[in-house]
């Protein structure tokens, strides 16, 4: 088992990628503590992973809203006395926030969408990273997505969240480099989620006809498989990635599986980073 012995923390784990993340942890031997905001949904999901759980496997479902760093750090502290040692941190919490034009949405849920998504992930990371210095190692894995990589006209508070995601854990990753903490950002690709239901049911009016196109199309054939970025997370949480730092990683089309045996040449270039292209990068002089 690749992570046999290891205590992880995984946000918003009571439905969706966080569940299966969660559950793949499990199998891979992890005492888990998962957090959602749905008790209903999160007993359940406790007493499923707990019945799959080896013996002497801890899995502990906590209420927690990650955008509160009250509730946040009682959950650190709840996993500090019930599991001990914590070794991996998986940022999964987060929403769509409102659709439509920047200028027309509820600006109340536009600064929402930023608390969870971003500030949802930094108040946890702060928690954890004291934890890994005084270890001396740890792995921080956050989500983002096509957010990040690309416009997303009509979701601008998502967009700008996941792109903030990214440099975030690229800028994490340049600061705990010299405690063996990797900070490493995923794109789980297109899943067929809640978010997914939230869109559909938005409509092209508020989305984009294109962007609900696609919506469409991506319930008909099945999406992206949950295990696909669930087994990236669990990769990356494992001691096989150990090394690999400051990334954002696509689930579906990056060769991840092998990426330790690359693992010096992405420490010394700007794959799979987020960086500004010049004109020279495509081959045009401009001066």
């Amino acid at each position: 088992m690749k992570l046999c012995n290891r205590g992880a923390i995984v946000t918003g784990a009571s439905q969706g990628l966080g569940r299966m993340i969660a559950q793949r942890f499990v199998e891979e031997g992890a005492n888990v503590l998962f957090c959602g905001r749905d008790d209903q949904m999160l007993a359940s999901v406790e007493t499923e992973l707990q019945s799959a759980a080896f013996a002497g496997q801890k899995v502990i479902a906590r209420r927690c809203d990650v955008s509160s760093n009250n509730e946040v750090e009682a959950m650190f502290r709840q996993y500090d006395s019930e599991l001990g040692q914590l070794s991996i941190l998986v940022n999964n919490a987060g929403i769509y926030g409102p659709k439509g034009p920047t200028e027309e949405v509820d600006w109340d849920e536009w600064q929402r969408c930023i608390e969870i998504n971003l500030c949802g992930t930094v108040i946890p990371c702060r928690y954890a990273i004291t934890r890994f210095k005084k270890l001396g190692e740890g792995k921080i894995i956050n989500l983002s997505g096509g957010g990040a990589t690309s416009p997303l006209p009509n979701l601008s508070a998502y967009a700008a969240s996941k792109a903030a995601v990214v440099r975030l854990t690229e800028t994490l990753a340049e600061e705990l480099r010299d405690w063996h903490v990797d900070v490493n950002a995923i794109a789980p690709g297109a899943l067929n989620t809640r978010l997914l239901d939230e869109i559909l049911q938005a409509g092209p009016e508020r989305v984009g006809a294109e962007f609900h196109a696609r919506a469409v199309k991506q319930s008909q054939t099945g999406g992206v498989p949950l295990a696909l970025g669930a087994d990236l997370c669990v990769y990356l949480a494992s001691e096989q990635s150990n090394g690999i730092s400051g990334k954002l990683i696509s689930a579906k089309w990056d060769p991840w599986s092998s990426l330790h045996k690359y693992k010096n040449e992405l420490g010394a270039t700007d794959i799979y980073a987020l960086r500004r292209i010049t004109p020279e990068d495509r081959c045009r002089n401009w001066h």
